[in-house]
């Protein structure tokens, strides 16, 4: 995903200006030529940040678990009976802790008030609420069932929150052991090792090789610990400038699918989640055609969203969703052939969402999996390294107090 920004003509002819987030240029001119407006200018833009924080939208930003709480006790008040205006005034009462939260709904609150629907006032709070979310309520009013729509809503996001939940945790514990590691090592050579350097080079005799080892490498990291800083600043400099160029971006999505237990890790959670918003979009009357769309642009890693497009463009010519899935080496073959069921049979909601259900359980024991063979290595690699350099040292004690006998 990019940003592009646009300049467009509305169907008032007045000039409107924005910026998008999707795939490419292409799906951005699709998606304006969908709202109605004539596409003027589409270029790439890079979001202002300062000291490293995005300063595109200043104004109120919600976390997932806000969101999902806000549309579940929503759900609750209309589903009581209450119209949405009076739901949102109670709603601003249950969050009145929240300066966030009440801030946005007053301001939701005004624009209903002022005719406007749920789903246009929502998507007047820039860069809250994401295309998938505004669909699914602007699908609900069409259709007269917004409590139930926000209720499924409720239910999708709690789930999508939880699976990453599940991978946040699941990724601390290794990352703190990480660090750990590091910093003992580090600990060792800077402040332990150079104790010992002044009696080895008195002692007037060669050094045993290991010993040498560790003694030059505590050198260079007290001479040269700054070469180490650049390195991780321009290397994540790189990644970054890769990451952002969506050719470049495809060749490395392609290569982290490919990578032992996190490749397995990534499409697992991106089969999951691709699979619970194309389900629940379907289940909640929104086409197939403008799902996918969406879909696409949920996507982190691009070359699953290269295969959603394609998917769409299959649609359009008559083909089945499946067919082009069949061709993919990257989607998992069970998914392609639930998927193939549910078109033939006319369920493709339904095992949409059992293959969220599927994927959900695979990534958890995939993540388990990952665990269990790197929590051990990390400590066995530690171990070995802090005993190497306690062996060095030892080694190097008694070669001097042979010479001194």
């Amino acid at each position: 995903m990019a940003l592009f920004s646009y300049k467009a003509v509305n169907s008032r002819g007045e000039t409107e200006e924005g910026i998008s987030n999707a795939v490419d240029e292409q799906a951005v001119l699709l998606e304006l030529q969908a709202q109605g407006f004539i596409p003027v200018k589409i270029e790439t833009s890079k979001p202002k940040t300062f000291l490293g924080i995005p300063m595109g939208n200043m104004g109120v930003r919600l976390s997932g678990k806000e969101i999902a709480l806000l549309t579940g006790e929503l759900a609750t008040l209309l589903d009581s009976g209450l119209p949405l205006d009076r739901s949102l005034q109670v709603l601003i009462q249950l969050v009145e802790d929240n300066d966030k939260l009440s801030k946005l709904i007053n301001q939701v609150l005004d624009k209903v008030k002022g005719g406007a629907s749920l789903a246009d006032a929502l998507e007047a709070q820039s860069g809250v609420f994401s295309r998938f979310y505004l669909n699914m309520i602007r699908a609900g009013e069409m259709g007269g069932n917004l409590g139930d729509v926000l209720r499924r809503l409720s239910e999708y996001l709690e789930s999508s929150q939880e699976l990453k939940d599940t991978v946040t945790t699941a990724l601390i514990y290794p990352a703190i052991l990480l660090v750990m590691s590091l910093a003992s090592l580090f600990v060792m050579l800077i402040f332990v090792v150079p104790q010992f350097t002044e009696m080895f080079e008195s002692a007037g005799q060669a050094l045993p090789v290991p010993t040498q080892i560790v003694v030059g490498l505590a050198e260079f990291l007290q001479s040269y610990w700054w070469v180490m800083l650049l390195t991780v600043i321009a290397v994540s400099s790189y990644m970054q400038t890769q990451l952002a160029d969506p050719v470049k971006r495809k060749v490395w999505d392609a290569r982290f699918l490919k990578l032992p237990l996190f490749g397995e890790i990534i499409l697992n959670m991106e089969t999951a989640s691709l699979s619970r918003t194309l389900g629940t979009l379907l289940g909640n009357g929104v086409s197939i055609l403008k799902a996918l769309g969406i879909v696409r642009e949920t996507v982190g890693n691009s070359q699953l969203a290269e295969l959603m497009a394609e998917a769409e463009e299959n649609l359009k010519q008559g083909k089945s969703m499946s067919a082009v899935l069949e061709e993919s080496e990257n989607f998992p073959k069970l998914a392609i052939q639930m998927i193939k069921m549910g078109e033939e049979t006319g369920k493709l909601e339904e095992m949409l969402l059992r293959i969220a259900v599927i994927y959900d359980k695979q990534l958890r024991t995939a993540i388990q999996r990952m665990l269990a063979l790197l929590e051990p290595a990390l400590i066995i690699s530690l171990g070995l390294m802090i005993a190497g350099i306690i062996v060095s040292i030892l080694l190097a004690i008694l070669s001097v107090n042979d010479l001194a006998f």
